[in-house]
């Protein structure tokens, strides 16, 4: 994956987590607005992380976003950060034997 598409991630997954906060700022309608943008997020969240990774951070996504006072974890960006900085230094770590 190129930089500049590593970078674009980064910026809309803390878009996206902003997008999240914004309950925060409607007290009133924040219970409305949580139930349509947990099943949004969770929907983004599959189309940004392809395969397994991306369906459950799905999952995370949506529990994390339906579920009350979760509201503040930045599920996006800590996928973007599993994705591109602790995953990437699993795979430098690993050894083939022969």
């Amino acid at each position: 994956m190129n930089r500049e598409n590593k970078y674009q991630k980064l910026f809309l997954s803390i878009l996206f987590d902003l997008i999240g906060y914004a309950s925060f700022l409607i007290p009133v309608l924040a219970e409305f607005t949580d139930i349509i943008w947990a099943p949004a997020s969770a929907y983004i969240m599959t189309k940004m992380y392809k395969g397994n990774q991306g369906k459950i951070a799905g999952a995370i996504s949506f529990i994390e976003e339906i579920a009350p006072g979760l509201d503040i974890i930045p599920t996006f960006t800590l996928m973007w950060l599993y994705t591109y900085v602790f995953k990437r230094k699993k795979e430098a770590k690993k050894t083939i034997d022969v």
